[in-house]
């Protein structure tokens, strides 16, 4: 299964980008949708995630007012919308499909994984 990302680039510290992920429809019609990151030398953690419904919407705190999580089903697609970029937000960013209609900030509880955008923020 093939996630694709995009949108990923480098801007200064204030910024904004966009990501957007295009996912199969038949896996992730009725699933909940996250975003991940991973920075040089950590592990990777849970950014943003959204129900299939688009009704239950959960943020790391540390992108909290932020960053904002959308999808249109209809375009088999979510998106991160991120502001007052930081550069401790440079990561890769890599969309998720979870294992069923809710995401939950748990790696386990996704089942397809994006190969991941690149986002860099420059001081």
């Amino acid at each position: 299964v093939q996630l694709q990302a995009s949108g990923g680039g480098l801007v200064q510290a204030g910024g904004s980008l966009s990501l957007s992920c295009a996912t199969p429809k038949r896996t992730a019609s009725n699933n909940g949708l996250g975003w991940f990151r991973q920075a040089p030398g950590k592990e990777r953690e849970f950014v943003a995630g959204i129900s299939w419904r688009g009704d239950i919407i959960r943020y790391a705190d540390s992108v909290k007012d932020r960053f904002t999580i959308s999808r249109v089903n209809a375009k088999n697609t979510v998106y991160l919308q991120m502001s007052s970029l930081k550069p401790e937000d440079t990561a890769v960013y890599h969309c998720a499909v979870a294992r069923g209609p809710i995401s939950t900030n748990r790696e386990y509880d996704y089942r397809y994984w994006g190969q991941g955008t690149q986002v860099t923020v420059s001081s």
